[in-house]
């Protein structure tokens, strides 16, 4: 009976293995670089240079920079003939769709100018996103309907400064100070004569880490500006506590604390920004992730002796990643109405990190055309941006592996941005 329990526990904390996707960053922070396509590295011309190149925070007027980002996830997951470890094996067929739930995050940005010198502080969430099914849809677990559910969100606190050397040459560094939060919750089953039953399994860790950016800006003409930019990786050590009735078979607690390291991986990136008229302009960005280094593996440090002998037994202590390093291309142009109104459209090819050999419902990864929107009205003092884009997720027919969930996964996103900008000076 025990053994019979330890293989279905560990079948059920394994959801967290695919932490960090390409679908839990946040492609285009700022509701002016949403609409283009996030394609800013040779533009950074508005306070969201904090992120983008902080180089192009030098030269701008002192400003303040509030927006508001919503994320909407549609996953599907389909799975037939499905093997959870069981003997006999209960074989049945999953048609999952994610609950409609929006992900909103709060961002400022704030520069304050002093000639050639520029000083800059974001607040923003620079990833952050998640998935909730209803249980029922997933495993037939008699008289029962639990969660399915994952989110995850870092905020990332970044003062910057920056310095115009001259007319051509600018640059730029951020100190990043992440704050990560991440809950997630799973069925955590068992099966005895009268069918299968289980336990809520929950999760809930906060922690933090710290990187730095770097730009550089070179206006080679009023028509071509080309840009540079580079963030550290950063590790952030998440503490936090899971709870699993069922580990009180195991002659353990059902709750348990733990710590696990996880990372955001190091980002580069190219830009131009060409300007073949007065009233348009056209960008294009280059920018790679180095996922294979940062997310191989993470390992769940178990504070309980307990829970750490059960997971350390069978290797679920440690999930599996071995993600691969990935290039968006991204395509941006504003063309200016007038000098009130501007209108914004965008694309971007976003590949994913994750292989099928690791993916799982929770935290999807898909490979995505994206197509972007959006438009700026100048009102005095106030700039109103607006921002949308569209994630057309490629499905994925995913064979049963190690460490994954077979069957077809799909996945798109919506997102939508906000922001009001007002001028200090």
């Amino acid at each position: 009976m025990k053994k019979g329990l330890l293989v279905l526990f560990l079948i059920s904390i394994f959801a967290v293995s695919s932490l960090f996707a390409n679908g839990l960053s946040l492609n285009s922070i700022g509701a002016r670089a949403l609409g283009m396509g996030g394609a800013m590295v040779g533009l950074a011309d508005d306070p969201t240079a904090i992120y983008w190149n902080p180089a192009g925070l030098a030269g701008q007027n002192s400003s303040l920079y509030a927006f508001g980002t919503d994320i909407f996830p549609v996953a599907t997951y389909k799975a037939t003939s499905v093997d959870y470890g069981y003997d006999p094996p209960p074989f049945f067929t999953i048609d999952a769709k994610t609950k409609a739930q929006g992900y909103p995050s709060p961002n400022l940005f704030a520069n304050y100018s002093m000639g050639n010198l520029a000083f800059g502080l974001g607040i923003f969430v620079p990833a952050g996103l998640g998935a909730e099914y209803k249980g029922a849809d997933l495993i037939p677990i008699s008289g029962e309907d639990l969660e399915w559910m994952s989110k995850i969100a870092v905020i990332d606190i970044a003062p910057t400064v920056a310095y115009k050397i001259n007319d051509m040459f600018s640059f730029g560094l951020t100190g990043n100070i992440f704050y990560g939060m991440f809950d997630m919750k799973k069925p955590s089953t068992y099966v005895d004569l009268t069918g299968l039953h289980g336990v809520q399994y929950t999760e809930s860790s906060t922690g933090t880490g710290f990187g730095v950016s770097g730009g550089l800006l070179c206006k080679l003409s009023d028509m071509f500006q080309l840009g540079v930019s580079a963030r550290t990786e950063i590790k952030v050590t998440m503490n936090g506590e899971a709870e699993n009735a069922l580990m009180v078979y195991q002659g353990g607690p059902a709750v348990s604390d733990f710590d696990r390291d996880v990372a955001w991986p190091l980002w580069a990136a190219f830009g131009i920004a060409v300007k073949p008229m007065e009233n348009l302009t056209i960008t294009a960005d280059a920018q790679y992730s180095q996922w294979s280094k940062s997310e191989k593996e993470f390992h769940t440090d178990f504070k309980d002796s307990t829970w750490a002998h059960v997971t350390g037994l069978s290797g679920d202590d440690t999930f599996v990643l071995d993600w691969k390093d990935c290039t968006q291309l991204r395509f941006g142009l504003e063309y200016m109405v007038s000098e009130k109104l501007a209108l914004r459209a965008g694309y971007y090819y976003d590949p994913a990190p994750a292989p099928d050999s690791t993916l799982t419902i929770l935290f999807p990864s898909s490979t995505n055309n994206v197509v972007t929107a959006g438009f700026g009205f100048c009102a005095g003092k106030f700039d109103i941006d607006f921002g949308f884009e569209y994630l057309m997720g490629e499905e994925r027919d995913v064979a049963a592996a190690a460490h994954n969930m077979p069957g077809k996964h799909k996945l798109d996103i919506f997102a939508f941005s906000l922001a009001i900008g007002m001028g200090l000076m």
